[in-house]
């Protein structure tokens, strides 16, 4: 059984070496601000990823530039012999979850209080590389 589980272990790490991530937790933007400029990605190229992000008017958008940054270095890391040009690394999953809500209170007329709900978010970028068989 060691024999087999090795093996498996094996390919596993082979094919995550196509794949890296990057997350990013507790990001002070609301979760709605935040998938509207993730939905401009998605599924892009890196590079053309990379430049949407960065002529974006969006806030969000720097927080995003600079996960996506991140999470090309962590494949350059995964990938050291190979190169960004030639590996056709696209924004294969973007994730953005609600994450904590501060919740505050803002006086109101006659006596009484509103609740305000500041929220976070949760990103994560998953980078895929394109096979030789997808990009013809």
């Amino acid at each position: 059984m060691g024999v087999r589980k090795r093996e498996t272990a094996d390919a596993r790490k082979e094919a995550n070496k196509s794949i890296a991530f990057a997350k990013l937790n507790n990001c002070p933007t609301s979760p709605r601000k935040m998938r509207l400029v993730a939905d401009m990605v998605r599924g892009q190229k890196v590079e053309l990823a990379l430049n949407v992000l960065r002529f974006s008017t969006k806030e969000a958008s720097r927080k995003l530039e600079k996960l996506l940054l991140s999470a090309i270095n962590n494949w350059e890391q995964k990938n050291s012999e190979a190169s960004i040009e030639d590996a056709g690394l696209f924004v294969k999953e973007i994730r953005v979850d609600g994450g904590a809500m501060l919740k505050r209170l803002r006086p109101a007329p006659q006596g009484r209080a509103h609740r305000i709900r500041k929220r976070s978010n949760h990103v994560t970028i998953v980078l895929g590389q394109l096979d030789n068989t997808q990009s013809n």
